[in-house]
């Protein structure tokens, strides 16, 4: 995993689901009675969101000591918030990376940035080069595999072709460092040369998320007009 790459699980918009989770972790082991108490919900309602949380493995059942039972009957499932759980929850991820990469220009210079952003691709470049080069010399066939491979990173990637054109596109729905690669592009930048030399043509990148799209486009030619030895720059 590249430098700076979050983790796969997204972060939950804020829904009841969201509020749910964010309750457990705050006051688990805690049971669905306890919660809807204090969300104001029906119990049947707080049960749902619990049973698609523990089906996403956000959350999971605690047992609880026998001591710290109450009452005779069946037991209340208790719940806790997972490692994968953790990872949705909203954190100052991005805000002490920017500052981290920040710090870096103002002791080593903007050069230090540019140094940064290209090992962080080259990082990804190197874990995708073998699967790249399995699917042959096509352009279509190699965006395909990329789109593939930045899927399972969490990148949420389609290669989508433009009609009435030679041309596809690689589109990444989600982009895991988007808060901070809007202050530094620098990464956008790297990484786009890096899809260059893996594809083995100069692609162009039309739009990011980091630069206020919907989702980060490259526009790539099915002609090959690189060497992949050389690489290129968008």
């Amino acid at each position: 995993m590249p430098v700076l790459d979050a983790p796969a699980t997204p972060a939950l918009e804020d829904t009841t689901r969201a509020r749910v989770l964010r309750l457990v972790a705050a006051t688990g082991p805690t049971t669905a009675p306890a919660l809807a108490e204090q969300l104001g919900l029906t119990r049947a309602g707080v049960r749902r969101h619990l049973a698609e949380l523990f089906d996403d493995g956000l959350i999971a059942e605690h047992e609880v000591p026998r001591s710290a039972r109450a009452g005779r009957g069946r037991p209340a499932r208790h719940y806790v918030v997972t490692a994968r759980g953790h990872q949705a929850l909203p954190t100052g991820y991005a805000q002490i990376a920017a500052q981290a990469i920040g710090f870096l220009a103002e002791v080593a210079g903007a050069e230090a940035i540019e140094g940064f952003a290209e090992d962080r691709a080259a990082r990804l470049e190197e874990r995708y080069a073998a699967s790249v080069e399995a699917a042959g010399d096509e352009p279509a066939a190699r965006a395909a595999v990329l789109a593939e491979r930045l899927s399972a990173d969490g990148y949420a990637a389609s290669a989508r072709p433009v009609d009435g054109t030679a041309t596809l596109q690689l589109c990444q729905g989600n982009c895991p460092v988007q808060d901070v690669a809007a202050q530094f592009p620098q990464l956008c930048e790297a990484e786009t040369a890096a899809f260059s030399r893996l594809l083995g043509v100069h692609v162009q990148r039309l739009a990011t998320i980091a630069g206020g799209g919907h989702v980060c486009t490259t526009n790539i030619p099915l002609t090959p007009t690189t060497s992949r030895t050389e690489g290129a720059t968008a």
